[in-house]
């Protein structure tokens, strides 16, 4: 399968020139569509300057401190961060989960605190409230949310910069989202709208997109790409070009999982379902995955399958995402 090489475009580009850049990235939707397709140029770049061991940019995070707080266990998140700072030419500071809990003193106090030592906080919580409250208390502060329990924005751009590797153009493809509505497929349905990407959410009754979150990826979407909601896989993944699953269970849902199990079973992604799908349709999954229970290890582990691909492309997006908050 062949990948589209990068835009040659330099890394000194301005993303958002001529738009407003956001302080924060709290969702997919601080982004306007411009700066979107600006911001995956510019990690296409970043990609190909550190696969070819070339320096990308002036470090523009020299002298910069970064501040991670995370309340969730993290793998891909936490180590992308950590290393995209550091070849950015910052520093990171890791912080005890306790101080997000507003138990030992209010998140705005934490907040305020934070912007008198540090550029940024790249924050994993559970409510979407708690980096909101912190960015709104701290206007000096730059507040990337790295997955909350509503949205994880994060990985919806490496979603993107993937899916454009493969494709070379978004702009009129179909991709199937297929369980919960959670978080993921929040975040995925809003940055492959604002694309052109038409999106299939197959999900079971009552855990579906909630309607607001639906009437906003209805705002969002971009040229004839629109949002369909469900509630039959296979009629969801028929002809789609990629197919996305996310895990049954997330944290925090752990006391639900055996109910889970029995209510998403019919939602499985195998080999029969991907047959339904276009030819050589994309496998994606943003990780963790649990073989056998919402994907089968064959179709995890075929050819069609771009989960690591994803996970690479984290770091390369969110090294972008970093020079795009602190030009702002």
């Amino acid at each position: 399968m062949d990948i589209a090489p990068p835009p040659t475009i330099g890394i000194g580009s301005a993303i958002g020139m001529g738009n407003r850049v956001p302080k924060d990235f709290l969702s997919v939707s601080d982004l306007t569509p411009v700066d979107f397709e600006r911001l995956l140029d510019r990690a296409a770049r970043l990609k190909a300057d550190r696969h070819a061991h070339r320096q990308a940019t002036s470090q523009p995070l020299a002298g910069a401190h970064v501040a991670m707080l995370f309340e969730k266990a993290s793998l891909r998140t936490r180590s992308t961060f950590e290393i995209a700072v550091r070849e950015l030419g910052g520093d990171t500071l890791y912080l005890p989960p306790e101080f997000v809990d507003g138990q030992r003193e209010p998140l705005q106090d934490v907040a305020r605190n934070l912007e008198r030592w540090v550029q940024a906080l790249v924050i994993r919580t559970y409510g979407q409230d708690k980096a909101a409250t912190i960015a709104a208390a701290a206007p000096r502060l730059h507040v990337i949310n790295a997955l909350t329990d509503q949205e994880h924005p994060c990985q919806a751009l490496a979603d993107m910069l993937t899916l454009r590797e493969r494709w070379g153009t978004l702009r009129g493809r179909v991709l199937a989202y297929v369980g919960d509505g959670n978080n993921v497929a929040t975040s995925l349905a809003q940055a492959a709208v604002m694309l052109g990407v038409t999106v299939h959410v197959a999900s079971p009754v009552g855990y579906a997109l909630s309607a607001s979150v639906v009437d906003g990826i209805a705002r969002a979407a971009r040229g004839d790409a629109e949002l369909k909601l469900f509630s039959d896989a296979r009629a969801a993944v028929a002809g789609v070009d990629a197919v996305y699953t996310d895990v049954w269970t997330s944290m925090g849902q752990e006391a639900q999982a055996n109910e889970r199990r029995r209510i998403f079973a019919p939602f499985q992604v195998n080999a029969n379902l991907m047959r339904a799908a276009s030819a050589n349709a994309l496998f994606m999954h943003c990780l963790p995955a649990h073989r056998g229970e919402e994907v089968t290890a064959d179709v995890f582990e075929s050819p069609v399958s771009v989960v690591f691909d994803q996970a690479e492309n984290r770091l390369h997006t969110q090294k972008a995402l970093l020079t795009l908050l602190f030009e702002s």
